[in-house]
């Protein structure tokens, strides 16, 4: 049994990995389809691992099979013209109407039939109930990333002096958390010019932001966008499509961000990013010239982000952190 539940576990962790491949790279079309997919996956795994867990305690996985007897309502009649095995006279009239008397009046006992329904579903229920203590014995033996996530997470944000702003997970998380920290910090969401030049609908979706704190994402997702474009040599190696076509999604759509996204908004916006993982370490984002500013402006130019890879339902997300007062 721990060979099989070890196994389980790999597979189960496999999966995991493939699902959150296939949710990262999903768009805003597609991804209804690959939440689907996702999910018979992992509907396909559990069953799977139910059916072995089942038969490695010899317990039966096939569909009890009905086996009803064929009853006849005249049992115990004979044909015409047949024998009477019980060696008994014919009933006379008289005897005929004081039966059907007797009967009237007391009902002779029926012999009841076995019930072979309630007998099966009651097997397929003690089937049930064994399939869900295996894999309710699975999970107890499983890792609690989540949980182990939070508690390494927690300890680092201690240490630092953080604290924690939870961002939406909607897939704008990384440039949500990073205009909360723009604007709180006063750099603001418009970069200097002397770093970028602005496209026009750009420079336009910075200037209908309503509120920073709730679709500041939007500015910050065209600036990123513009600086991938401006800086193609930079960025385009890194890609598995066309530059223009992955920069679009970066400015339109929900398309999540990552490594290349953070180092064009640290170079965009002259800001130094550090990313706080899971498990403890520190990743840094360098805008390159922090030395050109003294020491009140640098504290002011240092963004603080939490990575999370397992607490969250949708897989990758980002928390905005602020140091604490």
């Amino acid at each position: 049994m721990d060979e099989l539940l070890a196994k389980h576990r790999k597979e189960q962790k496999d999966l995991q990995g493939r699902i959150t491949q296939k949710k990262k790279s999903a768009t805003k079309k597609t991804r209804k389809g690959v939440n689907d997919e996702c999910e018979r996956m992992q509907r396909e795994l559990t069953e799977r691992h139910q059916a072995e867990i089942a038969a490695l305690n010899g317990e039966s996985t096939e569909p009890v099979e009905e086996n009803l007897e064929d009853l006849s309502l005249e049992d115990g009649i004979p044909a015409e013209g047949e024998p009477n095995d019980d060696k008994t006279t014919a009933p006379t009239p008289q005897t005929l109407e004081t039966s059907s008397t007797t009967t009237s009046e007391e009902p002779a006992p029926k012999s009841k039939k076995p019930n072979r329904q309630k007998a099966r579903l009651a097997r397929r229920a003690a089937e049930q109930a064994a399939q869900s203590a295996a894999a309710a014995e699975e999970a107890a033996n499983q890792t609690n990333y989540r949980g182990n996530e939070q508690e390494v997470m927690d300890a680092v944000f201690q240490k630092l002096g953080l604290r924690e702003v939870e961002v939406t997970p909607d897939g704008h998380c990384l440039f949500s958390a990073i205009a909360k920290q723009l604007d709180e910090s006063g750099v603001g969401l418009r970069p200097d010019p002397s770093r970028i030049v602005l496209q026009p609908a750009t420079q336009t979706r910075i200037d209908t932001v309503a509120s920073p704190q709730h679709d500041g994402y939007r500015a910050v997702r065209a600036v990123t966008a513009d600086f991938i474009t401006e800086h193609k040599d930079d960025f385009e190696a890194f890609l598995e499509e066309p530059l223009d076509v992955y920069a679009r999604k970066i400015k339109l759509t929900a398309e999540w961000g990552g490594q290349l996204e953070l180092q064009a908004i640290a170079r965009a916006y002259g800001v130094d990013i550090n990313v706080v993982q899971k498990d403890g370490r520190l990743e840094k984002f360098e805008c390159g010239d922090m030395d050109s500013f003294d020491e009140v402006e640098q504290r002011r130019r240092v963004v603080w982000l939490a990575y999370y890879r397992h607490t969250y339902g949708l897989g990758e997300h980002y928390n905005a952190l602020f140091k604490k007062d």
